[in-house]
């Protein structure tokens, strides 16, 4: 098996760990995820045949917390991906003193390709097969690449029919009038917004000086985007 992306992400670590003094026992422990979920979630299509697709779920190190973190549909999406991906929410939620660790999760396709029912039918079905490996005191998905608040509200869903009971609190990013925040949806587009304007003023430089290349114009880049272009 590939491992890329986390090896990648263990020689940035190396690169850290000059920086910093940690015992021998937590450095071993932040080289590798506490554990790694792949699942196989059969879905029947409009057309009546069966597919069956390939989903992940990684817990990270949850030390701090529960573990946090997107889920996202794509064709790229792979099992290194998401340790790597669980690897750098872990370090970010501690990077900000937040109570929880790392974690991420996606499915393996291209999600344009299928209509709206086919996208929940898929989606219950992931969180069916991966509802023993998440809670909210054990591991709090939410949206990511090509998932939104509806995909959240399904998932919420699902999740509750399988407890028995209303669980809002199992994913983040969920519509408002299923329990969700205000601003979930621009969130991150605007964090990145500030973070760029923090290190300008650091950095002592306008927005003048700059030209910004946005990947994408999903959840995050559209709002970016826009920030970027309001500021000048």
């Amino acid at each position: 098996m590939k491992t890329a992306l986390l090896s990648d992400a263990n020689r940035r670590l190396d690169r850290a760990l000059q920086y910093v003094s940690i015992s021998a026992d937590a450095t071993e422990r932040l080289r590798r995820p506490q554990a790694s979920l792949t699942v196989s979630i059969p879905v029947r299509m409009d057309d009546g045949s069966l597919r069956v697709f390939e989903g992940y779920r990684v817990h990270y190190d949850n030390t701090r917390g529960p573990t946090k973190g997107g889920i996202r549909y794509h064709p790229d999406v792979s099992l290194d991906e998401m340790q790597s991906l669980a690897f750098w929410m872990t370090f970010k939620c501690a990077a900000l003193g937040l109570p929880f660790g790392g974690a991420k999760g996606g499915i393996a396709l291209d999600p344009k390709a299928l209509s709206r029912l086919e996208l929940e039918r898929l989606s219950r079905g992931y969180v069916d097969a991966i509802a023993p490996f998440i809670g909210p005191d054990t591991d709090i998905p939410a949206p990511d690449v090509y998932t939104n608040a509806m995909i959240m509200g399904w998932m919420m869903d699902q999740y509750s029919i399988i407890q028995g009971h209303r669980s809002p609190a199992v994913i983040t990013g969920k519509p408002v009038s299923l329990g969700g925040s205000r601003g979930r949806r621009t969130a991150t587009g605007t964090g990145a917004f500030h973070v760029l304007q923090a290190m300008m003023a650091k950095l002592g430089r306008s927005p003048a000086d700059l030209t910004v290349a946005v990947q994408g114009f999903g959840n995050a880049g559209s709002v970016i985007a826009r920030h970027l272009f309001d500021s000048g």
